[in-house]
């Protein structure tokens, strides 16, 4: 676990300070059927993963939108899950997610304890994930449905105690989550904080709505800018954002 393909990608990313792009598509609010345009603006845009996962969606519609996507298009595929029953087979990695800022054991370990015989039989790459929620200036879907208290996002030492920890546990990776539905994102400064003192690959997440946005993250310090809500109003957002995330990565190339 966390020596995949997937992994190894991130950790090329972290080791050259360099930045990745993922889209989120949440089954509860996309169609099967919509997949295989989501999949044709992916590949048009080369976006690097496609993360795959909601708080409230059904198993089945989730594995009906992996194939749809799958057949037009070779991206990996990343389950996000929102509970022990969002695991699949079809997709290509999973982030085993434990949410550090919460002081509810049931997600810090009662959830895994569970989903443990369901997860070693898929045959998944499985990324072992400190998720850390993030203060985006409105309760979230995520804050609301794991009943716990996100980190201020005036302060990033917390955010970087709580990713620190994460990483002295043997997480791969940190993900930091200002969650769906975010008013503000993240701050660069967090960011930048967080990721200057790991040496595991950061995602961020949440409230990010403009390729301009993606390009400061990217130069903070994120290794993977994962994004949901900004691309479920505007498909089209795709290009630019995956544009502005290449363009941050040959900054630092030269």
């Amino acid at each position: 676990m966390g020596t995949g393909k997937i992994y190894a990608q991130l950790r090329v990313l972290k080791s050259q300070n360099k930045s990745g792009f993922a889209v989120l598509a949440d089954p509860d609010k996309i169609a099967p059927a919509e997949m295989q345009y989501l999949a044709r603006l992916c590949n048009d845009a080369k976006v690097d993963y496609l993360f795959m996962g909601g708080s409230l969606l059904m198993a089945h519609q989730m594995e009906l939108c992996i194939q749809r996507f799958k057949t037009e298009s070779d991206i990996p595929v990343v389950l996000f899950p929102g509970s022990p029953a969002q695991v699949t087979p079809y997709a290509d990695a999973l982030l085993y997610l434990s949410l550090l800022s919460s002081r509810n054991a049931d997600l810090l370990i009662g959830q895994h304890v569970a989903s443990a015989p369901i997860v070693k039989a898929s045959g998944l790459e499985v990324i072992s994930t400190g998720y850390i929620l993030i203060d985006g200036g409105v309760q979230t879907t995520v804050s609301y449905m794991s009943n716990s208290m996100p980190i201020p996002a005036d302060k990033p030492e917390i955010a970087l105690c709580t990713a620190w920890a994460g990483e002295l546990q043997g997480k791969h990776i940190i993900y930091m989550d200002a969650g769906s539905g975010a008013r503000r994102p993240i701050s660069t400064d967090m960011i930048s904080r967080v990721s200057s003192h790991l040496d595991i690959p950061l995602i961020i997440g949440g409230g990010i709505t403009s390729p301009e946005k993606v390009y400061d993250n990217c130069k903070a310090g994120a290794n993977l800018i994962v994004v949901g809500n900004a691309i479920e109003r505007d498909p089209l957002l795709i290009k630019d954002m995956a544009q502005a995330t290449r363009e941050a990565r040959r900054l630092v190339e030269r």
